[in-house]
């Protein structure tokens, strides 16, 4: 027989089986993150359970940011907030921004998306309008090209935000999506990265470094 249950009933299902038998005594913590440190990564669904058991991080450990391409699209957008939340307000004292080999944003067009996006009826006028209004949707959806210097460029807008604490250690990795293998990417002990700002032979140097994660990970 057929399972007609829908994907929410079935989540609510196994919600009130994880209740009723106290699935959760041994889950439960303050909102204080134990280790101090705050993770921005990626949605990817790979690493939902891969990367917390790859990098030793348990529940009440750390704050733990998502989103597409573990990136920061506006200095004053929601994860920019959440890291300074974090910082500001729950003792975070170290931010870890772990993007990963095989990403979907990775070389991403924007148009590709749009695309999409008229398919599912979004109108050309719809899109015009936001463009007129001054909204720059093909930066706001653009990708990166390398993930290792994607990783660097995020750290380095973390890091000089003018609302974040100097105290604030950032660190910069990679992680593979199978193996869970980390490379370091900025070691926030002893960089002081900033790209923003780097001579163009150094420039090259980071992404010489960046294409070398590409190829040990990938």
């Amino acid at each position: 027989m057929a399972d007609d249950k829908s994907t929410l009933e079935k989540i609510l299902e196994h919600n009130r089986e994880f209740v009723d038998s106290k699935e959760y005594d041994h889950l439960c913590t303050d909102k204080y993150p134990n280790k101090e440190i705050a993770i921005l990564t990626c949605m990817d669904a790979r690493i939902v359970e891969l990367l917390p058991k790859a990098m030793g991080i348990r529940n009440g450990d750390a704050k733990i940011i998502k989103n597409a391409g573990a990136l920061i699209s506006h200095p004053w957008g929601a994860v920019m907030r959440s890291l300074l939340v974090a910082a500001l307000e729950f003792n975070v004292k170290e931010i870890m921004v772990v993007g990963h080999t095989d990403c979907g944003m990775r070389g991403f067009d924007p148009e590709h998306l749009l695309g999409k996006a008229r398919k599912f009826g979004i109108t050309d006028g719809t899109i015009t309008t936001l463009r007129n209004a001054g909204i720059d949707l093909d930066g706001w959806l653009r990708g990166f090209d390398n993930v290792g210097d994607s990783v660097r460029y995020t750290v380095d807008q973390i890091r000089n935000h003018p609302l974040m604490p100097g105290r604030v250690v950032v660190h910069g990795l990679v992680i593979h999506p199978t193996t869970g293998k980390l490379h370091t990417v900025v070691n926030g002990y002893v960089e002081n990265v900033n790209l923003l700002e780097t001579p163009s032979g150094a420039a090259s140097n980071t992404a010489n470094n960046s294409n070398l994660v590409e190829e040990n990970n990938d």
